[in-house]
């Protein structure tokens, strides 16, 4: 078995992904063969990954162990994260396991049911480790989470069974920094406690000097040894986001050519794929949040994917973003929907099997003449594909649920593994389509954006991706006692 080490953090969003992606990449650069782990994510941000033995399947997990095994210059697998969960309801969510869907659980049924996915965890890690001379492992939340210890297999459940030594990632860009590493210390059963070997501190602003106090209190309060201080990493700007969370914290940039509205869907999925444009000099991207009206000068509105369409389509009547989204055709203005965006734009979406929840029709936006029919199997696979209006290589995959049908889909939006995908309005201006990651193809992305009046493309999306991982890794390296960090796995 490889060796491991394990990065978990005293909250949410203290920016474990980040760093594990680019201590991955630190390590690759290095010469070892090493892979990322992450036993339990919640996230509808998926990525499709290959499944071991079936070259023609795929299977969904996290899009960040999707982006830590491009750190790691390697093929995701569904290894990496064996349990994903994708919430559907405020207190519920689908359950994913080793790629597949498990089934559907509320958040009470699922902690009973933590035991019986410890088994497929353990397997996976098995599997990840093979050939592998180094693993990194991403907890999830909190190990402070004390009354979900018994069951838990993201964090400490999985440290102690797996042996993986500990690093406690610390966010000072929150504030309280030095009480919740204190805190965390305090809380921990003693078993738990001896695994952590050392703490780091992340998103640090100013002069590292000003916080040597702070290191000697955490030292008082702990005995762990500090690893080093993170500054804040301007490249992970660059690299895709995985939760939501983080669209909370989005603020509109400076005004430019063409302004693209994103509504935030309460259950937004792989709203990742907006990042290429946002990446383009031309092109401002704002998400816009519920209780806010969609800007009146967007050139482009892009509705993007979602865990529970009817849900956020009922949602999206509640803001008045149907109203805008008229007012924005009849301005002219153009609109791109994406997987539950794509049905959202027909006239109805229906559920007969209720596999949404108990709401099983509702009335679409109207923008095109088609209607889905939501299905018990899901699509989930990496595709090659062609944009039939500009006739160009697209590149992509799919994860949904339901099929639509109707007149407009005479004028499809793109070939998907040979068969045509999505619609487009008779103007032209009104696009759907199932493939997520449509706007990653940069000849395609430029002359689309060409097709809007502005210059676009001359950026290599994924190239960008690269250097901002190896611009982390950097950072890392000189912030980092990386070395005392792999000298710890075991």
């Amino acid at each position: 078995m490889a060796r491991a080490i394990m990065l978990q953090g005293t909250g949410s969003d203290v920016g474990k992904t980040v760093l594990v992606a680019g201590l991955c990449r630190a390590a690759r650069n290095r010469g070892l063969k090493v892979r990322p782990f992450k036993p339990q994510n919640m996230s509808n941000n998926a990525a499709v990954a290959n499944i071991p033995g079936d070259n023609k399947a795929g299977g969904e997990i996290g899009r960040a162990q999707w982006l830590q095994a491009i750190a790691c210059g390697v093929a995701p697998s569904v290894h990496m994260n064996p349990v994903l969960l994708k919430p559907q309801t405020d207190i519920g969510a689908q359950v994913i396991v080793q790629g597949k869907v498990f089934g559907e659980a509320r958040a009470r049924d699922y902690q009973a049911l933590k035991g019986r996915l410890m088994d497929a965890v353990l397997d996976s890690w098995a599997k990840v480790g093979e050939g592998a001379d180094l693993v990194i492992v991403e907890g999830a939340g909190s190990p402070a989470e004390i009354n979900l210890r018994s069951r838990d297999i993201a964090n400490m459940g999985f440290a102690t069974r797996a042996d993986v030594p500990v690093v406690l990632v610390g966010d000072i860009d929150r504030g309280g920094v030095i009480a919740s590493i204190a805190g965390t210390h305090l809380i921990l059963p003693e078993e738990d406690r001896r695994m952590i070997v050392g703490y780091l501190i992340n998103k640090f602003r100013g002069d590292v000097s000003l916080f040597d106090d702070g290191l000697k209190a955490i030292e008082t309060f702990t005995g762990w040894r500090c690893f080093g201080v993170v500054p804040w990493l301007k490249a992970a700007a660059r690299l895709p986001s995985e939760d939501s969370v983080v669209l909370e914290r989005l603020a509109s940039g400076e005004a430019r050519a063409l302004k693209v509205a994103v509504p935030m869907l309460g259950r937004i999925a792989n709203f990742d794929d907006l990042d290429p444009l946002k990446a383009e000099p031309q092109v401002e991207v704002v998400f816009v949040p519920p209780g806010k009206p969609l800007p009146a000068d967007a050139g482009l509105v892009v509705i993007p994917g979602s865990k529970s369409t009817i849900g956020d389509l009922l949602k999206f009547r509640e803001n008045g973003w149907d109203r805008d989204i008229a007012a924005h055709r009849k301005r002219g203005g153009h609109v791109v929907g994406i997987c539950g965006g794509y049905q959202m734009l027909g006239r109805v979406v229906r559920d007969p099997h209720g596999i949404e929840g108990s709401v099983t029709e509702a009335e679409g936006l109207g923008l095109l003449d088609v209607e889905t029919v939501m299905e018990p199997e899901k699509t989930v696979r990496n595709i090659s594909a062609r944009s039939v209006p500009f006739d160009l290589p697209l590149e992509g995959y799919e994860i949904h649920l339901g099929r639509t049908t109707g007149p407009d889909t005479v004028r499809p939006s793109a070939t998907i593994n040979g068969i045509e995908d999505g619609a487009i309005s008779a103007d032209g201006k009104v696009i759907g389509t199932y493939l997520h990651g449509l706007f990653g193809a940069d000849e395609f992305r430029g002359k689309f954006l060409d097709s809007l009046g502005i210059k676009g493309g001359g950026i290599d999306y994924r190239a960008e991706v690269e250097r901002a991982l190896d611009e982390v890794a950097v950072e890392l390296e000189t912030h980092l006692d990386c070395d005392a960090i792999f000298a710890l796995a075991r």
